[in-house]
């Protein structure tokens, strides 16, 4: 079992027992006192909410195609699951009770027959589980989430800053692949303006409209130039470049010219070196940017 998977067992266990607590505290199925049939009820409701919540888990999983084990999913996606897991595992916990009333309670305590006021009464109750439980979970998710990434991008930053030590002892920095001999790269738009670039110069591209912001340095000045273009085409022709990646789908960005990465409370951003700008990185290229790192 891996480590995910047990984490989303003991989450669901966790839930199940304080499930059973609050029907100790509410009392919906009329049985009073601490003797030992109220332990062996609620020892047996435990068991059967965590394999109603196992239930549902793959029931996510088959037909709305979330993954069975999501804690190691993005967060926002992460909370998007667990909000349909309440929606569906909320009335399935309460009718299961409900049938346990009816079927193993009914002959001994009255009230306990299957009914739209017993089963309102139980939804109820474990509607109230779903929302504290839901509460607890998120935070304690988020900060446990939040702080990996923390690790992550202090990982990135070290890696950056090898990078950067690296190519200021060799007195260049590296140059990536690029199509011409010099190192060049022509970047050319839907008129005839054109703009000349060294590849490892290059710091950034944005898109604007119709046109395109090419930002880049020229003897260790920034300069900034202005294309009729689209991104996709400057991406097109920098192809060739292995540090030139898709970081947001307004930008493009060099990341040889990349000082540190910033945690954003959706993400991050990147500094860049000389024109200290920041540039966005979007949850869906993320994992391509720090790929894109790793490799270098």
């Amino acid at each position: 079992m891996n480590k995910d998977l047990r984490e989303m067992l003991t989450v669901r266990m966790a839930s199940s027992a304080f499930v059973a607590l609050a029907l100790v505290v509410f009392k919906p199925f009329g049985l009073g006192g601490w003797h030992w049939p109220v332990a062996v009820h609620l020892l047996v409701f435990w068991v059967l909410g965590v394999l109603v919540c196992l239930f549902t888990d793959a029931l996510l999983s088959l037909v709305l195609r979330f993954p069975f084990s999501p804690l190691g999913t993005p967060m926002p996606a992460l909370f998007r699951r667990n909000l349909w897991f309440q929606v569906v595992n909320t009335p399935l916990i309460a009718l299961m009770i409900c049938l346990y009333r009816h079927f193993l309670l009914s002959g001994s305590v009255e009230g306990n027959a299957l009914s739209w006021s017993n089963y309102f009464e139980t939804l109820a109750i474990v509607t109230f589980c779903a929302v504290a439980l839901g509460v607890f979970w998120r935070f304690r998710f988020r900060n446990k989430y939040l702080a990996a990434k923390l690790v992550e991008l202090q990982q990135l930053n070290e890696r950056l800053d090898r990078l950067n030590a690296a190519a200021s002892a060799s007195g260049a920095e590296e140059r990536c692949p690029a199509p011409s001999a010099n190192a060049t790269v022509t970047l050319e738009g839907s008129t005839s303006d054109a703009v000349t670039v060294e590849a490892d110069g290059l710091q950034y591209i944005e898109s604007v409209g119709n046109y395109v912001k090419v930002c880049h340095v020229v003897d260790g000045e920034v300069r900034r130039d202005t294309l009729r273009a689209t991104s996709k085409q400057m991406e097109a022709a920098l192809r060739e470049c292995a540090t030139v990646v898709r970081c947001h789908r307004a930008f493009l960005v060099n990341l040889r010219q990349v000082e540190k990465a910033v945690p954003l409370p959706g993400g991050m951003q990147l500094l860049m070196k000389l024109s200290h700008d920041s540039i966005p990185v979007s949850r869906s290229n993320m994992p391509r940017v720090k790929e894109a790192l790793r490799r270098m």
